[in-house]
């Protein structure tokens, strides 16, 4: 039997999907032994090429039936970093970049910049290159996000500008590869490969690992991919290569995928259930980063769900102690137990440095149990800001929405957090007609935005996500212009609200971390607050605490006081006092 008909037939019994069989062979594979494609066949042309050649005589030859058997059987391993032995159809050298230069763009969110990030420490290692010039690159890279039909719509925009780039290609150069990475390379699968031709490499969250074999099998002029779902891959063994290594801020992934299945939500079937990387590993990220020279101030930890983490992997801690969930919140899944839990991860990442500023994100509402708010409050150089995701202000579409609250839990939980840590700056994402949506429901949600005044929101018209709940038992039934009406008067009104909530800063001196210069002015400086808002200061001399006598000007990085003289919804303007440390910041200037 041919090695292909192997595939095929180890496909067929284990019911595994076209692109979940065997993630490590090319997609795009001759007619006879592919039902993905009527075009995958090499061309004369391309046969004539030696080096093409020679990979498909190897391919040929490749593994066995109980190559696929073993595979399938085999508990899944920790995988490497580096570059382990190749698969039997490749050559060690054909897995390294030489020097082929990569063009990467990030689109959506920070998790997507973390992946971003992760990705290119992988092809780092394998000898790639890395160019900001996208005329001069061998190898384009587009980090996905799927949340919205917008973001797709975005990328397919640009696949075709890239689409006229790759067929400019001059001869005398290698040809031009293209990939598409993340959420969206997850989603849609075969429609990516078969409707843009000219995408040669696809791989999902949880498959950069195989991004330099991916690489090599697209050199032969195969399309590639992996979309395999991992239970347990958490990247927890490779460093990050920041991508901004002049900015003030770095965000650390210490888990991966989500379990909440709420009804809109396209996340779990993107990037796979939830898993938390090991304490042990997130904590040695931090050290290395604040150690590193010039490091920044500002370290966000991140996750689909950030405070739902739970770290197994040491047997002493894995006992049957049960989840604390906020007051008046339930979950879609069965309570988890055992574990270290997000109060000691964030208790512990805290102590690597005094003067780093730590913040999270995206929490979930029902995972703020009092030790959690304890800790914040308590803990200086924790920032005393929390996203609290509402997504809409009407307990019935909250239940449709199967969010695990009503809105009074809701409101309930925000004076809770507003007691416990005085001065909290809260911000929130709100969907504006969600399925089912009424005149009155929407009402709702905007008595919420008045009720709590956000200083920050996150505010969009819902777009209905296929595979999701929602897809499957509930009608988009309301209409494009009635959705889009909502938002702009949810915006309005957050804005009006959070306007008053930031006036409130007004007269008061805040603790600033300095940015770098104003987008709007060069003599200006801007920076952030505890809260996350920006604040915008005249670039003048000032004392420096920690030396006294000592004029100096500020710099990206450095802490300052600064006297709050004006608001809107989301700036806050000021008068700059001196230069200090969170840990002299009460001093006076």
């Amino acid at each position: 039997m041919h090695p292909l008909q192997c595939v095929l037939q180890v496909q067929r019994s284990l019911g595994w999907g076209p692109l979940a069989s065997v993630s490590w062979l090319s997609l795009r594979m001759c007619r006879a032994h592919s039902s993905l494609s009527s075009t995958t066949c090499p061309s004369p042309e391309r046969q004539e090429d030696g080096a093409r050649k020679d990979f498909s005589s190897r391919l040929a030859t490749g593994p066995t039936f109980q190559h696929f058997l073993k595979s399938a059987s085999a508990p899944q391993e920790k995988l490497s970093s580096e570059v382990e032995d190749p698969p039997p159809y490749l050559m060690m050298d054909e897995l390294l970049g030489r020097e082929r230069k990569v063009y990467l763009e990030t689109y959506g969110c920070q998790m997507n910049v973390n992946d971003t990030e992760i990705a290119w420490s992988i092809l780092q290692k394998s000898g790639y290159l890395r160019t900001s010039n996208l005329q001069e690159a061998d190898v384009i890279l587009l980090v996905t996000c799927s949340i919205r039909e917008k973001a797709e719509q975005t990328i397919w925009n640009r696949l075709h500008q890239l689409k006229a780039l790759k067929t400019r290609r001059p001869r005398s150069r290698v040809p031009l590869r293209i990939g598409i990475l993340g959420c969206m390379a997850e989603r849609l699968k075969e429609e990516i490969l078969n409707r843009e031709k000219m995408v040669d490499v696809l791989a999902g969250p949880d498959a950069y690992r195989d991004l330099p074999r991916l690489l090599a099998v697209a050199e032969s002029g195969q399309q590639a991919a992996n979309v395999l779902l991992s239970l347990d891959e958490t990247y927890a063994d490779v460093m990050p290569v920041q991508t901004s290594p002049s900015a003030t801020s770095a965000f650390v992934s210490i888990m991966r995928g989500c379990d909440n299945m709420c009804s809109y939500c396209i996340v779990p079937f993107t990037r796979g259930r939830e898993r938390s990387r090991p304490v042990a590993s997130i904590l040695e990220e931090v050290k290395k980063l604040s150690d590193s020279p010039g490091f920044l101030a500002v370290m966000t930890l991140l996750g689909q769900n950030v405070n739902s983490f739970r770290d197994n992997s040491e047997v002493q801690f894995n006992n049957a102690v049960s989840t604390n969930l906020s007051r008046g919140f339930t979950t879609n899944y069965k309570a988890k137990q055992g574990g270290l839990r997000f109060a000691h991860l964030l208790d512990q990442v805290s102590r690597v440095d005094p003067e780093m500023r730590i913040r999270f994100t995206s929490p979930h509402p029902k995972d703020f149990p009092d030790e959690v708010l304890q800790l914040i409050h308590e803990r200086d150089n924790i920032c005393k800001q929390i996203h609290l995701p509402a997504q809409s202000g009407s307990s019935r579409v909250l239940e449709a929405m199967r969010r695990g609250y009503s809105r009074e839990a809701y409101v309930e939980l925000v004076h809770h957090i507003k007691e416990s840590i005085p001065g909290v700056s809260l911000s929130s994402d709100f969907i504006a007609g969600f399925c089912g949506e009424t005149e009155e429901d929407h009402v709702q949600t905007v008595s919420l935005l008045r009720e709590v005044q956000y200083n920050m929101g996150f505010l969009f018209a819902y777009s209905m996500r296929q595979k999701t709940r929602a897809y499957h038992r509930l009608k988009d039934d309301v209409p494009e212009e009635v959705k889009l009406r909502r938002l702009e008067e949810l915006i309005t009104v957050f804005r009006e609200e959070a306007t008053k909530a930031n006036q409130m800063s007004v007269g008061c001196t805040q603790l600033v971390l300095v940015e770098g210069l104003s987008k709007r002015s060069a003599t200006d400086l801007c920076g952030r607050n505890d809260g996350n808002l920006k604040v915008i200061f005249p670039d003048a001399e000032m004392e420096d605490v920690s030396n006294p006598g000592l004029r100096v000007r500020a710099q990206p990085g450095d802490y300052v006081l600064v006297k709050i003289t004006s608001a809107s919804s989301q700036t806050l303007r000021g008068h700059v006092l001196c230069r200090t440390t969170l840990k002299d910041s009460s001093a006076n200037c």
